[in-house]
C-alpha cells in the first residue's frame, strides 16, 4: 500500500516532481520491474535459450502474480489476437482488476500501462469501429478524417482500459511484396507524415495530461519496410541518403507531435540489429531527432539478437545490448527479463543510473496518461462507447472517400440503383473477414458490419434481384457454369476478388492455410481460379465491375481487360460493404487516389512516382521507361469532367526558410459535385546531389460544385526542399524549382 502524503501522489505537483519522487523511492527490483511487459493468451514462440519454445500460455492469474512479485509494469491482455477476452465489458473489468493489483498489492502502486494493436480501430475488441486499413485511410489523401478516426479509437480504447496503442504505422512502403503493405500509409513520404501527424493528434491530443487519450506508438523504426526481397523482417540495406529523405520523415514529423512512444523494427538495418543498435536508438532517435518518450520493444525482438541476427551469444546478453542501445519497454519481457536486469545493474555490468533513465521515461508516460489519479473505467461505459453509431458513421466516410475509381470503360458507372437483375459474386463477395483484414477479430461481434453483398441489398430498389454465386474461394473455382447462366439473366456483375485476412508474412498458417498458396510475396496476380470467374462472367455480355479488396497492389495487367470498370476497395473495414455500393450505385461520387502504385508486372518492382534520374547509355529511345506503371500514384477517376485550368506562385523568388504560395483553379464541367484532391510535385532543377524526377511535397482535398470553378491556395514549404548532405544534414540549395499539378506547371526560384 502507498502512504498519500508522497509527492508522486500529489495530482497538483508537477510531472518532473512526481517521476523524481517515485524514482528516488524504487529499489533495483522495482526499477527493473517498470521495464517489463506480459501478455494474456497463447503465443507461438522459438526457444531462444530460455528452454521455452511451442505454444506459450499466460493466464490472467500468471500476470496478477507477476505484478505482485515482480512489479511488471505493463500487460497486455486483450485486443491482440492471442486473447481469449474480446467482449469490451469483460476487457474493461480485466483492466481494473489489473490495476487494482498494481495499485494495491504493490509497495509503490505505480499502475499499468495497457497496450493493445489497434491498427485501425480497436479491431480485436468485439462490436468496436473498424476503420480502412491505413492504405485504404490513405487512399483518402484527408488528415482530417485520419485525425477522426484516431480519436474514435482513443475513446474506445479507454473506455475498455487500454492507454497504449501500438500505432502509428509510420513505414514508408516502397515495395508491395511486402505483407505489411496495407498497414503503411503508401509510398510517398509526405503522404505518409502528414497522415502519420494527424493519427498523433487523434491518439494523443496535446494536452499535458492525455486523460481522455491514449499513447501513440510510431512504429517500426527506422526502415522495417524496405526489407531484401519483400520479406517480412529481413535485412534492409539502403543508403544514408535514402534513409533520411525517404524513411525518416515520417518519424520525425511524429516525434515533432509529440508521440509517447516509438518502437523498432525487427530487422537489420546496415546490418545492426536496430533493437540493439546505439546508433540508430540513440544516436539517431534522441540525439539527432530529439525524441524524449520511450522506447517500446516489439514482441519477442530481443530474443532475435541471440536466435536470428546472432549479434548476442546469450539472452541476458541481449538483454544488455539493447537496454545500451537505448531500448526502454521489453513489451513482453515478463519476470524472466526483469530478473535479467536485476542481475546487470547488481553485477555492474549495467550502470543503475541508465537503468533509471529507463524508468524515468516509462514513469513519464504513465503521469501524461493520469494513470496515477484516474486508473480506472467504468464497465458499463465500454459498452456504450465501442462501435458507437457516429463512430461507424466516420468509418464509413473514410470508405466513401477512399473508394478508388481505376477504370471507367464507356462509363459503365454508376450503375442504375433500380436495375432489375445484379449478380454479386467472387471470393470477397459475402466475407466480413477479408473486409477487414488482419489486425481484426470480428467473429463474435453482434455487429459484424455489411459486407458487399449486403451493400448492394441496401443501395439498390426494392423491386431489384440480387443473386449471389460465390464462383470461387481465394485459390479455387466454384460452379462456374452456374455463375455464367446467373451472369447471362442479369443486368450487371459486381465481381469482387482479391486477398483474404493475413498478417506479417500472409500467415498464420492456422488462420489464412498453407502460405506456398496466394497471397504470398512470390504472387501478385489474382490467383487461375478469381482470373477465370471473372472472364466467366465478362464473356457473357453483362456490364462487369471489379472490385479489388487487396491490402497492397496487385498486378492486374491481364484483368482489366475482363472488367468493364474497376475500383480498388483496399481492406475497407465492416463499413466497406455499404461504402462500396453506394459507389457503385453512384449515391457516392468516387474521390480516393491511389497512395501507391500499381504495377505492370513484378518485373518492375519496385517502382515508385519518386524515381531518381539516370543517363540512358544508347538512347532513351532505347530504354524501356523507369517509371510505367498500370496506374498512377495520385490516380483515381470521377463520375464528374474536372479540369485543371490554371497554376500560379505567389512569388516568383522565395528565400530558404520561407513559404511558396501554390494556387490552382479547377473547373469541374460535370452535372454533380466532386471532392478532387489536387496534388502538388515538385522538382529541383539542378542539384549537388541526384533528386526525384517528381516527389509529392503538398497535397488537398478540395469540393468543386457543379458546373463550377475554383481555385485553391496550397503552402510550399522551402526548407522541405532540401538535399541530403554527405553529413547527412539537410540543406535547400538555390535554384530553380518546378511545380507541376494536374498536368499544368511552373516555377520559382530559392535565392
Amino acid at each position: 500500500m502507498t502512504e498519500v502524503n508522497h509527492t508522486y501522489k500529489d495530482s497538483n505537483a508537477p510531472i518532473s516532481a512526481r517521476v523524481d519522487d517515485l524514482l528516488g523511492r524504487m529499489t533495483i527490483e522495482e526499477k527493473a520491474g517498470q521495464l517489463t511487459g506480459m501478455w494474456v493468451g497463447k503465443l507461438s514462440m522459438s526457444d531462444s535459450g530460455t528452454n521455452v519454445a511451442g505454444l506459450v500460455e499466460q493466464t490472467l492469474n500468471d500476470v496478477k502474480d507477476a505484478i505482485r512479485t515482480s512489479d511488471i509494469g505493463s500487460v497486455t491482455p486483450f485486443g491482440t489476437g492471442i486473447s481469449p477476452y474480446n467482449n469490451p465489458a469483460v476487457t474493461s473489468r480485466i483492466a481494473n482488476q489489473l490495476q487494482r493489483v498494481a495499485i494495491n498489492e504493490t509497495r509503490l502502486g505505480v499502475p499499468l500501462i495497457i497496450p493493445v494493436d489497434a491498427i485501425h480501430g480497436h479491431a480485436n475488441v468485439d462490436g468496436s469501429t473498424i476503420f480502412p486499413h491505413n492504405l485504404g485511410m490513405a487512399a483518402t489523401w484527408n488528415p482530417d478524417i485520419v485525425r477522426r478516426s484516431a480519436r474514435i479509437t482513443a475513446k474506445e480504447m479507454r473506455a475498455t482500459g487500454a492507454t497504449q496503442n501500438y500505432s502509428p504505422t509510420a513505414d514508408v512502403a516502397r515495395d508491395p511484396r511486402w505483407g505489411r503493405t496495407y498497414e503503411t500509409y503508401g509510398e510517398s513520404p509526405h503522404l505518409v507524415q502528414e497522415l502519420v501527424a494527424a493519427e498523433v493528434k487523434g491518439l494523443q491530443r496535446q494536452e499535458a495530461s492525455i486523460s481522455d487519450g491514449v499513447a501513440a506508438t510510431a512504429k517500426h523504426f527506422p526502415a522495417y519496410s524496405s526489407p531484401a526481397r519483400g520479406e517480412d523482417a529481413a535485412p534492409v540495406d539502403i543508403s544514408p541518403t535514402t534513409l533520411r529523405r525517404v524513411y525518416l520523415p515520417p518519424f520525425r514529423r511524429a516525434i515533432d507531435e509529440g508521440t509517447l512512444g516509438i518502437m523498432p523494427s525487427y530487422n537489420s538495418v546496415d546490418r545492426e540489429p536496430v533493437h540493439g543498435s546505439r546508433r540508430f536508438l540513440t544516436e539517431l532517435l534522441r540525439e539527432d531527432l530529439g525524441f524524449q518518450g520511450a522506447v517500446y520493444s516489439d514482441w519477442l525482438a530481443t530474443e532475435m539478437l541471440p536466435n536470428n541476427h546472432r549479434t548476442a551469444d546469450s539472452l541476458p546478453e541481449a538483454v544488455r545490448q539493447v537496454l545500451d542501445a537505448g531500448m526502454d519497454m521489453f513489451s513482453v519481457g515478463g519476470p524472466d527479463t526483469t530478473d535479467r536486469i536485476i542481475h546487470l545493474v547488481e553485477s555492474d555490468l549495467y550502470p543503475e543510473d541508465r537503468l533509471d533513465e529507463h524508468v524515468r521515461r516509462v514513469l513519464e508516460a504513465k503521469f501524461r496518461l493520469d494513470l496515477f489519479d484516474d486508473p480506472f473505467v467504468h464497465p458499463s461505459d465500454a459498452s456504450d462507447i465501442v462501435g458507437k453509431l457516429d463512430h461507424r458513421q466516420v468509418a464509413l466516410d473514410s470508405v466513401r472517400q477512399s473508394v478508388t475509381l481505376l477504370q471507367n470503360t464507356d462509363e459503365t458507372l454508376p450503375l442504375d440503383p433500380d436495375l432489375d437483375s445484379v449478380l454479386v459474386t467472387g471470393p470477397n463477395a459475402d466475407s466480413i473477414n477479408n473486409l477487414c483484414g488482419g489486425w481484426s477479430v470480428v467473429q463474435n461481434d453482434n455487429y459484424r458490419g455489411s459486407t458487399i453483398r449486403d451493400g448492394v441489398a441496401l443501395v439498390t430498389g426494392d423491386n431489384t434481384s440480387i443473386t449471389h454465386e460465390p464462383g470461387s474461394s481465394i485459390t479455387e473455382a466454384r460452379d462456374l457454369d452456374r455463375v455464367r447462366s446467373e451472369a447471362e439473366d442479369s443486368d450487371a456483375a459486381v465481381v469482387v476478388l482479391g486477398e483474404n485476412w493475413y498478417i506479417h508474412e500472409f500467415g498464420p498458417r492456422s488462420v489464412t492455410g498453407p502460405t506456398d498458396e496466394f497471397p504470398k510475396r512470390d504472387q501478385l496476380r489474382l490467383p487461375t481460379a478469381q482470373r477465370q470467374l471473372l472472364k466467366t462472367v465478362h464473356e457473357t455480355g453483362t456490364p462487369t465491375v471489379l472490385v479489388v479488396v487487396s491490402g497492397r497492389p496487385l498486378v492486374l495487367t491481364d484483368v482489366i481487360e475482363h472488367a468493364d470498370a474497376v475500383l480498388m476497395g483496399y481492406l475497407p473495414g465492416k463499413e466497406g460493404g455499404q461504402g462500396i455500393a453506394e459507389v457503385v450505385f453512384g449515391e457516392v461520387n468516387p474521390s480516393g487516389k491511389l497512395p501507391i502504385s500499381m504495377p505492370k508486372s513484378m518485373g518492375q518492382l519496385p517502382q515508385t512516382h519518386d524515381r531518381l534520374p539516370h543517363p540512358a547509355p544508347i538512347g532513351e529511345s532505347e530504354h524501356s521507361p523507369s517509371y510505367d506503371p498500370l496506374f498512377e500514384f495520385g490516380h483515381g477517376l470521377s463520375y464528374a469532367d474536372c479540369s485543371y485550368e490554371e497554376i500560379e506562385t505567389g512569388q516568383s523568388k522565395v528565400g530558404a526558410q520561407e513559404t511558396v504560395d501554390v494556387t490552382v483553379t479547377l473547373e469541374n464541367r460535370g452535372d454533380r459535385s466532386i471532392e478532387e484532391v489536387v496534388q502538388l510535385y515538385v522538382r529541383d532543377r539542378v542539384s549537388s546531389r541526384v533528386t526525384p524526377v517528381r516527389e509529392l511535397k503538398a497535397f488537398k482535398r478540395v469540393s468543386v460544385p457543379a458546373g463550377e470553378s475554383t481555385s485553391t491556395t496550397l503552402p510550399l514549404d522551402v526548407d522541405d526542399l532540401g538535399v541530403v548532405q554527405p553529413d547527412g544534414d539537410m540543406a535547400v540549395e538555390p535554384g530553380v524549382f518546378q511545380v507541376t499539378s494536374g498536368g499544368l506547371s511552373t516555377e520559382f526560384e530559392v535565392v
